[in-house]
């Protein structure tokens, strides 16, 4: 399984990273993560673990793998046979607008059957977490609101 969603914003890409590098916060922003339970620390670093834990799915152990502080990170989970990597990408657009892509892709022997078995979800909280990074983005952007789990923002402190 290979997914993707692609979403713009008129936030900066620094107010699109202050929101993407603080991972602990994602359930106040997704509702496709119940919590984010930091292993090795909060702080967003190659070798860190997070357990995170989302609606009809496992709880499952994420370790950051790849960071490329203030555009991009990705992370990945093992499970018998499957590997899942999991990429954040942020991208400066000359109109200065940010684009901002997230995806999964599954590999291993038992992939398909994880696609064909959750695929469908799979989609659908990436579409609900890209819309949710720009909502938390745009939040941060607005100094100090904070982005609600339907993808608006509201005021109050992060």
């Amino acid at each position: 399984m290979d997914c993707q969603e692609t979403i713009s914003t008129t936030a900066s890409i620094e107010h699109c990273w202050a929101a993407l590098e603080d991972v602990t916060s994602y359930p106040r922003w997704t509702t496709s993560m119940s919590a984010v339970e930091p292993l090795d620390g909060p702080a967003l670093r190659t070798g860190h673990r997070f357990r995170i834990r989302q609606p009809g799915l496992p709880a499952t152990v994420w370790r950051v793998c790849e960071l490329n502080p203030g555009t991009s990170f990705a992370w990945d989970a093992h499970a018998p046979g499957v590997h899942t990597l999991a990429h954040h990408r942020l991208d400066r657009q000359p109109d200065g607008t940010t684009r901002i892509r997230i995806g999964i892709r599954q590999t291993g022997a038992l992939a398909w059957l994880v696609a064909l078995l959750i695929g469908p979800r799979t989609r659908r909280y990436l579409r609900m977490e890209a819309a949710g990074l720009r909502a938390a983005a745009e939040a941060v952007a607005a100094d100090g609101s904070a982005a609600t789990d339907d993808g608006t923002a509201s005021t109050g402190g992060r």
